[in-house]
């Protein structure tokens, strides 16, 4: 019997989103799916075994062998594939809707099947930002410190402290760590929308 079929069911239902929803929004001032009111990011986060602090939202995936540092962010309607393997650092902020991927099917979709799944880790250093929509291709890795802008598609090595953005990426300048914490994105290449002001994507 489904709750449409059991009006009480449903009623009850609705009164728990309700208060759920209510409480949300004056915690936090956010209006949120109902998987993501019942859910707890932080109790998800630690039956994954990620560090101390981590949060991952209810529609995030996770495939494989993933491991998160403490204090990282993921965000919600992303993808972590860790069937190659996937190390993310701590104090890290996955976006809304980046993929991360340690796997292709390149060679078995054109083959016909006749070849495997091709796997390489993935690693992601410590205290990086990750843009909203970007994708990040198996056998990558990225160095601490940086910041990777929306909608970019990481297919090579990225040192610590780089500023990249595009598709495929590219290095289009560092990013700057003051000994009190404040951070600095500084350009060596021309900023396509023009922005030269150092706020950086």
């Amino acid at each position: 019997m489904t709750a449409h079929e059991d009006p009480a069911l449903l009623a009850d239902l609705q009164q728990l989103h309700g208060f759920l929803a209510e409480r949300m929004q004056g915690r936090w001032q956010r209006d949120l799916p109902l998987n993501e009111l019942v859910g707890d990011r932080w109790q998800r986060a630690s039956r994954l075994g990620f560090g101390e602090g981590a949060s991952i939202y209810d529609s995030a995936c996770v495939f494989g062998q993933v491991a998160v540092g403490a204090h990282t962010w993921i965000g919600p309607f992303t993808v972590l594939d860790g069937s190659g393997g996937l190390r993310i650092g701590h104090h890290c902020s996955i976006s809304s809707g980046v993929m991360i991927f340690s796997h292709d099917t390149v060679a078995w979709a054109v083959s016909g099947g006749r070849q495997p799944a091709a796997r390489a880790p993935v690693a992601i250093g410590d205290r990086c930002y990750i843009g909203s929509q970007t994708v990040i291709a198996k056998g990558v890795t990225i160095g601490d410190g940086c910041v990777i802008g929306a909608c970019s598609f990481v297919n090579r090595d990225l040192p610590s402290g780089s500023l990249a953005y595009g598709s495929p990426a590219r290095i289009s300048g560092r990013v700057e760590l003051s000994g009190n914490g404040e951070v600095r994105l500084v350009h060596h290449l021309p900023d396509p929308s023009g922005d030269r002001s150092g706020t950086g994507p």
